[in-house]
């Protein structure tokens, strides 16, 4: 844009590109591929993520806003008092601080460097992955813990799935935990559904077999949050049905094709097995943790209050930052575990404290309320991809687990395109 070469652009176009697709295939490589490198590997992102920053801000690509702003000044600022009033450890304090200070800026160099067409070619090949990754995780679905298709990071033979039910686990995909195989389809189902409302932008038997591939990889997941995504996902679109009736049409047609996949693969036992078994967890955990009203309240609204009630017994500026992640609590103790909150309001504020900790949670909802209001205008403006795109992207922002490099890389990834699909020169307020 202001100043830049073509090069340049491509150049920059090309490492955001690696970036987001080391999201998707960074815990295979940690498993399969590199498993003696799995550590370094946890930060692979890293060195492109500045690159781009760098060459961005030099090039007139990135110039600061306010979220921001306050973004990179708790980083710092963060890190100064983990060190002196905190856990003390540097490595932990710094590991922490580039989801401030390098992640979460990035977003808005991917907002200003990607256009809506490359939004759309790398939806194009989101959907391309979903037919490879859901063979994959039937694989992983029905075979052994000890299979090389299970491994864990670090080739680790006990196996990276996650309790699910009936006996079968929850498999992780390409993946270094099932959180991404649900994280990677959730967005898959808001591309599936924008492309339905405008198919002339995809391959139309592309666009069938990913959404069989959708409507297979939810029982085959065990996962709750890939179903309620994928809710949120066809919610957004009968919002842009409602807006632009001349959709209707177009989205009719899927919804049968969606309807005829649904009885045919009922009747094939494969399919029964993993339905039962996602309908068995479905179950059980529900009531376990109270209904769905109660999940709700406990992992969304709970989490968010719970964090704020507990503030006041928590250090002025918390335990320090760093001390919430995985790796954080690995170097600090020598294992991994949940050593301030598993919920992510609870570890920001515990990390920060209530002052920090507070200003990073609005940033994170004033930056996702302003997106949403933006994707409206443009949804009335008849483009309904940043809509589509938030309809799994607004959670992720305010309340994905940062502490966690997968779940990072997809609230920096929905961010990123959310900008990048309203990407006008003359309508800028980011």
């Amino acid at each position: 844009m202001e100043g830049a070469q073509p090069k340049i652009r491509n150049r920059l176009k090309a490492a955001i590109w690696g970036y987001l697709l080391l999201i998707i295939f960074e815990g295979a490589l940690r498993k399969w591929f590199l498993p003696g490198l799995s550590n370094p590997l946890l930060i692979v992102r890293d060195p492109l993520a500045i690159y781009v920053l760098l060459v961005a801000r030099s090039r007139g690509y990135l110039t600061f806003n306010g979220y921001s702003f306050w973004m990179i000044v708790i980083g710092i600022f963060g890190t100064i008092t983990a060190v002196l009033v905190g856990h003390g450890n540097l490595f932990v304090a710094l590991f922490g601080a580039r989801i401030f200070l390098i992640h979460f800026p990035l977003m808005f160099s991917i907002g200003r460097i990607f256009t809506t067409q490359d939004v759309i070619k790398f939806g194009r090949v989101l959907l391309w992955i979903s037919i490879p990754m859901t063979v994959l995780i039937i694989l992983q679905f029905y075979s052994p813990q000890s299979a090389w298709v299970n491994r864990g990071v670090g080739g680790d033979v006990a196996g990276a799935g996650f309790s699910g039910a009936n006996g079968f686990f929850r498999p992780p995909g390409t993946f270094s935990f099932t959180n991404g195989n649900s994280l990677y389809f959730g967005l898959v189902s808001s591309y599936v559904f924008y492309f339905w409302t405008s198919p002339a932008m995809i391959n139309k038997i592309l666009l069938i077999a990913s959404t069989v591939c959708l409507l297979i990889s939810i029982p085959f997941s065990i996962s709750r949050t890939l179903l309620f995504e994928t809710g949120l996902s066809i919610g957004f679109m009968v919002v842009a049905l409602w807006n632009k009736p001349e959709y209707l049409k177009k989205v009719m047609l899927g919804a049968g094709i969606v309807f005829i996949s649904f009885f045919i693969l009922k009747s094939q036992s494969f399919f029964a097995t993993g339905a039962d078994a996602f309908s068995e967890r479905f179950t059980t955990a529900n009531e376990a943790e109270g209904g769905l009203n109660s999940v709700f309240m406990d992992r969304f609204l709970g989490g968010m209050i719970g964090a704020v009630q507990g503030a006041p017994d928590l250090p002025f500026f918390g335990y320090g930052l760093g001390m919430g992640t995985n790796a954080g609590s690995t170097l600090l103790t020598g294992g991994r575990a949940f050593l301030i909150a598993e919920q992510e309001w609870g570890r920001v504020i515990g990390e920060l404290g209530l002052l920090m900790g507070f200003i990073v949670i609005i940033i994170r909802v004033s930056f996702s309320f302003t997106a949403s209001r933006r994707g409206i205008i443009e949804l009335r403006h008849n483009n309904p991809l940043p809509w589509m795109l938030l309809s799994t992207g607004f959670i992720q922002i305010i309340q994905g687990g940062w502490a966690q490099p997968t779940s990072l890389g997809f609230s920096i990834m929905s961010g990123g395109l959310i900008l990048a699909a309203m990407n006008k020169q003359e309508f800028k307020i980011f």
